[in-house]
This record gives structure tokens, C-alpha cells and sequence, in this order.
């Protein structure tokens, strides 16, 4: 009966420790919509580093931290992969961390201005997805060519100052092409969708339903690496499963 006893004590003592260990360090994030394409995909699951910016309100326990403000703060790189919550909605949100506090940022006919400096951009290939598989939503996807059930669209790489490289998707034109200048206040920061033709991001105003410019106290963690992933329904459709992109670092 003492051992019985002892392998429940050690069950649970592994399953607080699990919890406690997802909660302080780590959040787990699927990835739901297609705003941060060809970075992330739908069906992407990470963890999201909750120790990067230190804690708020948002990446520790509220019952634990029962403070406003942040502990241990850092402050995060332009170029970052970040989860955030919404100034407004609350919900969480994915972006790339583009402008910091105090410059400003426009974007002129689909390319990026920081501080009135162009933001180089070259060419770099195609990226391909499958309709009604790869999105998940059977036909929503916007495409250069549709080759069968195959959508092909320009694949972009971005060269942000400070040295951050990453892969964009711009279809073509769109309402957020060209913007007014945004100064971002002391303490927030703007954020892109990787995929700039379909992302709800800082160029939209939280009036519009757009993201805005983000407190630093929102901020909850940095995706630094894709651990999972699926184009399909469900993760036990193993046939679905995207093999290149397990332990994927994140960009």
C-alpha cells in the first residue's frame, strides 16, 4: 500500500511540476489563421517563450503576480516573432515586431519606411499551398496562379536594420499598401503580419478592428521555434502531419 501510495505522490508531483513549468516558462500557441504565411502555417503548434520580456499581467499567473508593470523586464528585438494580447479584444495575437518606441513607420506602395528609410526587400522564390487543405478554409486563399488545386503566389525576403532576414508573401495590391506616417508612443510598438495582403495588424486602427500600436505590457512571450505541425483537422491525422516543419526554428 506505500508504494501505491508513493507512485501517486510522484504522479502528482509530475503533473504540478508539468503545470507549473507550462505556466511561468512556456505557453502553448496553434497557429489559426494565415497572417504570418510563408513564416508560419495554419496548423503550426509552438511553445511561446514566457521568460523573453520578463513577466506581466499577461505571461505569469495573475493568482502569482498580482502586480502591474513587468518584473525582470527585457526589452524585445525588432524582428521577433511575438504572441501578444490585444489592447482591445484581449484575444491573442501573432505578429513581427517591426517598429520600436519612438520612430516612425509607413508603409509606401507594399515596402516597409522606418524612420523615412526605406526597408530593402529582393525577390526569393515562390510559395505554393494547397487549396482547401494547407489553409483550411476551401478556397479563400488569394493567388498569383492557381495551378489545379495548387496556389502560387511571390515569396519576398525582408531585410530589417539590425540584421533580421525573414520571408514575406505580397501578392499584389491592397488598401494597406501605402499608409499614413504612424509615430509609435513611448513604450508601444508596431507590429506587421508576415503575409501582408492578409493580416490585421499596427497599419489598422483598434477602432477598425486592426491591432494598433502595442504596450509593452501586452507582450507575453517570443516564438523562437515551430514544434509541431498539421494541414489538417485534427493532430491525429497523422497523414497530414508537415515532417519539415517539426522543430522548426522561427525566423
Amino acid at each position: 500500500m506505500q508504494a501505491v501510495i508513493e507512485n501517486v505522490k510522484t504522479i502528482v508531483y509530475a503533473l504540478l511540476l508539468a503545470g507549473l513549468f507550462r505556466t511561468l516558462l512556456f505557453q502553448p500557441f496553434w497557429i489559426p489563421s494565415g497572417s504570418m504565411k510563408d513564416t508560419l502555417l495554419v496548423g503550426d503548434f509552438m511553445f511561446v517563450n514566457k521568460l523573453a520580456y520578463g513577466y506581466s499581467r499577461h505571461s505569469c499567473p495573475w493568482s502569482l503576480c498580482p502586480f502591474s508593470g513587468r518584473l525582470f523586464a527585457s526589452e524585445p528585438e525588432r524582428g521577433d516573432v511575438v504572441v501578444f494580447k490585444h489592447p482591445v479584444s484581449n484575444k491573442d495575437f501573432v505578429k513581427r515586431l517591426v517598429g520600436l518606441p519612438g520612430e516612425t513607420v509607413q508603409m509606401k506602395d507594399g515596402v516597409l519606411h522606418i524612420d523615412g528609410v526605406l526597408v530593402p526587400q529582393q525577390p526569393d522564390g515562390v510559395f505554393e499551398e494547397r487549396v482547401g487543405r494547407d489553409d483550411r478554409r476551401g478556397g479563400q486563399l488569394r493567388c498569383t496562379e492557381l495551378n489545379g488545386n495548387v496556389c502560387i503566389k511571390p515569396k519576398l525576403k525582408e531585410f530589417l536594420p539590425g540584421g533580421n532576414e525573414h520571408s514575406i508573401l505580397d501578392h499584389g495590391t491592397s488598401r494597406a499598401d501605402t499608409t499614413p506616417v504612424f509615430t509609435i508612443p513611448k513604450g508601444e510598438y508596431f507590429f506587421l503580419g508576415d503575409n501582408r495582403d492578409n493580416s490585421s495588424d499596427s497599419r489598422f486602427s483598434q477602432l477598425r478592428g486592426g491591432v494598433g500600436t502595442v504596450p509593452f505590457e501586452n507582450l507575453i512571450g517570443r516564438a523562437d521555434r515551430v514544434m509541431f505541425s498539421s494541414s489538417g483537422r485534427s493532430l491525429f491525422y497523422f497523414w497530414t502531419w508537415r515532417k519539415d516543419r517539426f522543430f522548426k526554428s522561427i525566423n
